[in-house]
């Protein structure tokens, strides 16, 4: 009689765990959405790990499914059940396996000091890092540059003190690190540039120098992961990298899994612009499966969200439409599920149906429907979006799509409307610079463009 309730599937010798997990779900009668209410994954997560669109490498997801659906461990690449307990020593992350970065990473024997191991990988990811700009870290006067170098200035400035150089900062106590890190993400969130430009290499700078506990890891993850974001926006990839990979240590230090899953997620970007879709894609949607995720509440949910979100712009790259859709609705239910309240404020503009809404533009415009990206965009009324920078980003990306589809003066509205809103970045990013580059190359100029060239600096005759 058990042999009929509980039908056991043999897997063939090259079957994956999701296939295995799918083959006995079906033989089961069970759908995808009792599964995933047994094992607390939606329906849409679980279809992926059975698909093999998310792997189904974390130790404590396969014994999930294997306790669930009754499966021999071994049937899954598990080791036969002896009632041990799995070995918590062993990494079991759903991250893929990345190169050892080149900086160190933290280690402790038994015995050692904590303190002094936090040390230590302070000085091994920035060789103690010194203040880039020498000078306290609270307290800056404004850049006097002009914006269309702003972006220069901000990623040379990113760059010293990555690298630890300039003149040794003093050591700033933990709450001053936290305070000037909430006045950075305040100005990357209203475009302020000219103050982003020194405030956050200081901070970086001062973050390193700080002999702080290690509370202090959670200032420098969210400090390299804002640096990671300004740094993607300038296209900069390669110091990006070096701010997604430091920010991922210094969250894993620190034990903050929000803060890893969101330098998966940069990472994901990263991979995306680099051409690597298939990679992106792994990194953003085995960090959405992350169990540990769904231990934190609303803010969990909120980043898996992001996650999702941003896979679905990824399949965009692919051109794959039905795909991209599939997954912003996923994104969508998430986002509805969570209510109208704005998540991960400090999260590149954080997470809601809004910001949803406001990536489905740049998709929909990747994946080869300029009109539908626009029929997106009027669907979303930018006042909606939490943050200045999402709300340049809503009318940037509706230039885009206007450029797309031929529409030319509408495009140069739509930029006008983003330097309304948010002048330093419009002048600084390299992507509007390219957009305007291009409307005076392809066509009539117009007063309206050849002023935006000009306070973009784009030569124009």
């Amino acid at each position: 009689m058990d042999a009929v309730r509980k039908p056991q599937v043999t897997p063939t010798a090259r079957a994956t765990p999701g296939e295995v997990v799918r083959r006995t779900r079906r033989a089961r009668g069970m759908t995808l959405a009792k599964l995933g209410s047994l094992t607390g994954y939606s329906a849409a997560q679980v279809s992926r790990l059975e698909r093999g669109k998310s792997a189904m490498t974390d130790l404590s997801v396969l014994q999930r499914f294997a306790r669930v659906l009754d499966i021999p461990p071994q049937a899954l690449g598990l080791a036969p059940t002896t009632g041990a307990q799995p070995d918590p020593s062993q990494p079991t992350g759903p991250y893929p396996s990345l190169p050892a970065p080149t900086l160190g990473s933290p280690g402790r024997e038994d015995g050692e000091d904590p303190v002094r191991t936090r040390r230590q990988l302070l000085a091994n990811l920035a060789v103690t890092a010194a203040a880039a700009m020498g000078a306290p870290v609270a307290g800056a006067a404004p850049a006097t540059t002009e914006e269309a170098q702003l972006g220069e200035t901000l990623v040379a400035g990113l760059r010293d003190a990555m690298l630890g150089l300039g003149r040794t900062a003093p050591d700033a106590p933990l709450d001053l690190l936290a305070a000037e890190l909430h006045r950075a993400l305040a100005d990357f969130n209203d475009c302020a540039y000219s103050s982003l430009a020194l405030r956050l290499p200081r901070l970086i700078s001062a973050g390193h120098q700080s002999t702080s506990a290690s509370d202090n890891f959670s200032v420098l993850a969210q400090a390299y992961l804002l640096a990671t974001r300004i740094l993607i926006k300038l296209d900069e990839p390669q110091l990006g990298w070096m701010a997604a990979d430091r920010a991922r240590q210094f969250a894993a230090a620190g034990g903050a899994p929000m803060a890893v899953a969101e330098a998966a997620r940069q990472q994901a970007v990263l991979a995306r612009k680099a051409g690597w879709h298939a990679q992106a894609l792994t990194l953003a949607l085995n960090a959405a499966d992350d169990p540990a995720l769904r231990e934190l509440g609303s803010a969990g949910i909120a980043q898996r969200g992001l996650l999702v979100q941003c896979a679905a712009y990824t399949v965009a790259h692919q051109r794959d439409q039905t795909g991209m859709r599939e997954l912003t609705s996923e994104a969508t239910a998430i986002a509805k599920s969570l209510g109208a309240v704005t998540h991960l404020r400090d999260t590149n503009g954080g997470f809601s149906w809004a910001t949803v809404q406001l990536h489905l533009i740049s998709a929909e415009n990747t994946a080869g429907d300029p009109s539908a990206a626009i029929a997106a965009a009027d669907a979303l009324a930018p006042q909606a979006l939490p943050t200045t920078e999402r709300r340049a980003l809503y009318f940037t990306d509706r230039a885009k799509a206007f450029a797309q589809w031929g529409r030319r003066d509408e495009c140069i509205r739509a930029l006008l409307q983003a330097e309304y809103w948010a002048p330093q970045e419009t002048h600084a990013r390299p992507a509007v610079k390219s957009l305007v580059s291009g409307l005076l190359l392809s066509g009539r100029t117009t007063p309206e463009l050849r002023g935006i060239a000009a306070r973009t600096g784009v030569l124009h005759s």
